[in-house]
């Protein structure tokens, strides 16, 4: 994929079976997310599923661009914080790359 001036994001489903153990993972993940430009848009902290399966709670990740947002979860950082969650969630993050409707 080229490089382009448009919004990278994760689209994460996130079911966290050990909330304590889950900690390790937030604690590391956190800063690593930030340190590449990344914000949390939506955290389904309420939410519904009107049409399909989703078996976990829905995030939305915003980066400053899709290689910004491929390159954190590629980083040795984000991976040593997928290794912390091992055992205490699961995951279905979507990397996509956003876009600007024309008028």
């Amino acid at each position: 994929m080229s490089a382009s001036n448009e919004k990278g994001y994760w689209l994460v489903t996130a079911v966290v079976t050990n909330p304590d153990g889950f900690q390790g993972y937030t604690a590391k993940a956190g800063p690593t997310i930030a340190k590449a430009g990344g914000k949390v848009l939506a955290r389904g902290d309420v939410f519904e599923v009107v049409e399909g399966n989703s078996a976990g709670r829905p995030f939305v990740i915003e980066f400053p661009s899709y290689e910004a947002a491929t390159a954190c979860f590629e980083s040795a950082d984000y991976q040593e914080a997928i290794a912390l969650r091992e055992g205490h969630a699961t995951f279905d993050i979507v990397i996509a790359q956003g876009f600007t409707p024309s008028a």
